[in-house]
């Protein structure tokens, strides 16, 4: 049996609920190989993160070199990537290695509204990564800042989406909920189309950015169209959300391994 291999490029989650550790659990359990190049180690957990060392350029291109010369990936997720010099290596690095089906989840805000990423950081972000992404998965905040309006309503998210597709040429599927909708989710590839769901009710939602993604990624490097991809995560994260896998003291991890 031959899987599909899988990298996800992000920041280390040493408590287990989001960043590379969530990507790795999300793509196994998606049916995938799953492979890492690790960007930042982080002290968190689910209360917060306490302290935060990027890797170096020279290292994070060792470990990309490591990867595409040995193991070509089907699909490439891009997450917490904090500092403009390792944005660049990526940027180069994947480009050099002719990486498809890249998924880029700009982590640009925290759940307390705080920029995670400077403006310098998020310049290079947009013009290196989201021109070669095959898809970006903002929030609402993050759609926010891309699109340099305030959005309001769903007719806000769509003309943002449109906006961001347009100056990048790239699929965005803009995440609801931080009040706009209930959970309805709006990919825009050229044409609009919403995906709905329902608001689950848990406290317990550390890591559904990364494991949205990462999902995605998974469902391209098996081929299934990008709609499908984004149906398919999303069906899986909301089962995983009602899972309620309740750990810690704080906004508590999503249970990947849910089984129906």
């Amino acid at each position: 049996m031959k899987l599909k291999a899988v990298l996800t490029i992000a920041g280390s989650d040493c408590s287990g609920g989001a960043g590379i550790q969530a990507d790795i659990k999300t793509m196994i359990a998606n049916g995938v190989y799953a492979m890492s190049a690790i960007t930042a180690l982080t002290a968190q957990n689910t209360l917060g993160v306490r302290a935060v060392m990027n890797v170096t350029p020279k290292f994070l291109s060792e470990q990309l070199d490591a990867i595409f010369e040995d193991i070509p990936p089907a699909a490439v997720k891009i997450g917490m990537v904090s500092s403009a010099e390792l944005i660049e290596i990526i940027s180069k690095k994947l480009i050099e290695y002719r990486a498809e089906n890249i998924v880029v989840d700009p982590v640009m805000v925290a759940t307390s509204g705080a920029k995670l990423i400077d403006d310098d950081a998020i310049k290079i972000l947009t013009e290196k990564l989201f021109p070669i992404a095959k898809v970006i998965t903002p929030n609402i905040p993050e759609l926010e800042i891309l699109a340099n309006k305030k959005i309001f309503s769903k007719s806000d998210m769509e003309i943002c989406a449109e906006k961001i597709f347009k100056k990048y040429n790239c699929a965005v599927l803009a995440k609801g909920g931080h009040g706009i909708n209930d959970a309805d989710d709006l990919l825009f590839d050229g044409n609009l189309i919403w995906f709905n769901g329902k608001r689950i009710d848990t406290k317990n939602t550390h890591g559904t950015g990364c494991t949205l993604s990462s999902a995605i990624a998974s469902n391209l490097a098996k081929n299934f169209s990008l709609r499908d991809s984004v149906d398919a995560a999303k069906k899986y994260l909301t089962k995983a959300l009602k899972s309620d896998l309740n750990l810690g003291h704080g906004n508590g991890p999503i249970n990947h391994f849910v089984i129906d």
